[in-house]
């Protein structure tokens, strides 16, 4: 079954589309590692643009970091003062790259 993604500009099979989450997402679960290195080439081989392709694998990023942060506090295993600090100097590395 075919599904029209309008930002790539190209049809794509939903169903491996899927399997490429489903498959990341395990082999990211099972090693703890970040997705992000996998998926984009996925995206990439099934004909997805490099800059649609990044682009989504970034929202999809800062969705999964968003609800395991909410899983961390939830567990207060958060340390709070070095997340302010690491958020900090995010937020200065980042313009200073930008820039």
């Amino acid at each position: 079954m075919q599904i029209y993604l309008p930002i790539a500009d190209l049809p794509v099979n939903i169903f491996l589309v899927l399997g490429m989450g489903l498959a990341v997402g395990f082999i990211s679960g099972m090693f703890g590692i970040g997705g992000g290195f996998l998926m984009t080439p996925l995206l990439i081989f099934i004909g997805i643009s490099p800059a649609v392709a990044v682009a989504s694998v970034a929202s999809h990023i800062a969705a999964s970091s968003f609800t395991g942060a909410i899983n961390y506090w939830r567990k207060r295993a958060v340390d709070i003062q070095l997340a302010m600090m690491l958020l900090a100097a995010g937020i200065i590395g980042t313009a200073s790259g930008v820039w």
